[in-house]
């Protein structure tokens, strides 16, 4: 079973990153983590576009891409393209990347 942290899943191919979106926000950002009905622990993004035409996924990728200073190209959405809640998969060698958005993570937390 992959490795669980978190919002993020360590796979073969990266990180998984369970998302919860809300577009049309007033602000974008990043509200740090929640856990949803089931428990599991998923990170919060607001973007301001609507979702129409995958403006809101396209948002919630360059969002992600900045804070984490990772090109846009290294992250896709997964799975949920259509839903609020989302799977992000950020590519590369999960063994770096871990460590690094846990880091961010903790600094978002304060």
């Amino acid at each position: 079973m992959p490795e669980r942290s978190g919002p993020f899943e360590a796979v073969p191919q990266g990180l998984r990153v369970a998302l919860k979106v809300t577009p049309k926000a007033a602000r974008a950002g990043i509200a740090g983590v929640e856990a949803d009905a089931a428990g599991r622990a998923v990170l919060k993004v607001r973007v301001t576009e609507a979702p129409e035409g995958g403006r809101a996924n396209a948002a919630v990728v360059k969002l992600l891409a900045k804070a984490w200073k990772l090109p846009k190209g290294a992250l896709e959405i997964a799975a949920g393209a259509k839903n609020r809640r989302k799977t992000l998969l950020v590519a590369g060698d999960p063994d770096a990347l871990a460590p690094r958005l846990q880091a961010w993570l903790k600094e978002l937390d304060g």
